[in-house]
Parts: C-alpha cells; structure tokens; sequence
C-alpha cells in the first residue's frame, strides 16, 4: 500500500498509525440523537448533501464519513458528512431542517483499520480495533471515525461493504 492516509484505494489489511493532515469537510451536526435513528439521518443528510454540494460548485474528494465526539451510549454526538476540496464559506440548507457547515477530519497521529462487512458487526470491529491499539502500546481519544468506502444499495450482499475504522492516538 501506498502512503497511508484517509482514502487509500486499497484496504488496511493489518492496524496501520500514520501521521495524518487535516482534511477540509461538509456536515451536519447533530448531538445526543438517539442511536436508533441513525440510518435515518445518514439518508436525510446523504439524499440532500450531494445536490447541494453540486449546487454550491463544492467537489467532493472522498466517500461519506460519521464522525463521532463522544464515546457513544444510547445517544450519540456526531458529524455526518463528505470531504471536499476546499473549505465552505457558507452553511448549506439542505431541507428536513438541516444544516451543513463547514468542518474537518483531525490531523494527528491516527490508528486505522478496515472492516469488511455489514454495519450491524460495526460494534464489534471498533471493540477489536480500541483492543488493539491499547495492545500496540497506544492511547485512543477522541475523535473517532468511520468511512463509507463501499456506497451500500438494496441489492449487494452486505459482506461486501467497506468501511474503514479511524481514531485520533493522545
């Protein structure tokens, strides 16, 4: 594999720490939303934030991504978003009372690692990935991370998603 860093083209294929930089994005906040309801906001965010970015000539440069602030319990706070190529100098409205501002993913030294899978075995991955770090010698802290490589659809088998796993070190 190449240099690690956010997008690489190929999966982690063991715990990979690298330097990163940040990374300009475009979310939605939304802090103590209940677990339950995530697929939904994922949809509402997704289905409105690509036409707007479109609208507001903002090049994506990576696939979607959640961010997440605080470790979660039945709540969560959390990021929702796309990174992009250049910072947004205004809030989008993207409908369903929904706002996207401008935010990054942190630079530092990050742990990352790739899931192949459904998102229902998300826990358990971040459970192994936190073991092994700690295991290696290092300290997750917050932010934690998840990108989408894998667009999901209806019709794929849900062992074919990617999704890989990132955490800011302290």
């Amino acid at each position: 594999m190449s240099e690690p860093s956010y997008f690489p083209t190929e999966p982690y294929s063991e715990l990979t720490v690298f330097e990163a930089q940040p990374v300009p994005t475009v979310v939605v906040e939304a802090q103590n939303y209940p677990m339950a309801e995530l697929p939904q906001l994922f949809d509402s965010v997704f289905s409105g934030l690509f036409p707007a970015l479109a609208a507001a000539e903002v090049e994506p440069t990576g696939p979607a991504f959640s961010l997440y602030t605080r470790q979660p319990t039945d709540t969560v706070d959390i990021q929702v978003g796309i990174p992009v190529s250049a910072g947004l100098s205004q809030a989008l409205e993207l409908g369903d009372d929904l706002t996207a501002i401008p935010s990054e993913l942190p630079g530092g030294s990050i742990g990352a690692v790739t899931y192949q899978g459904g998102y229902d075995g998300l826990g358990e991955a971040w459970n192994a990935h936190m073991q092994a770090l700690v295991a290696a010698g290092h300290h997750p802290d917050l932010p934690f991370f998840e990108v989408y490589v894998t667009e999901p659809n209806p019709e794929m088998d849900p062992a074919d998603l990617r999704t890989d796993l990132y955490v800011s070190l302290g």
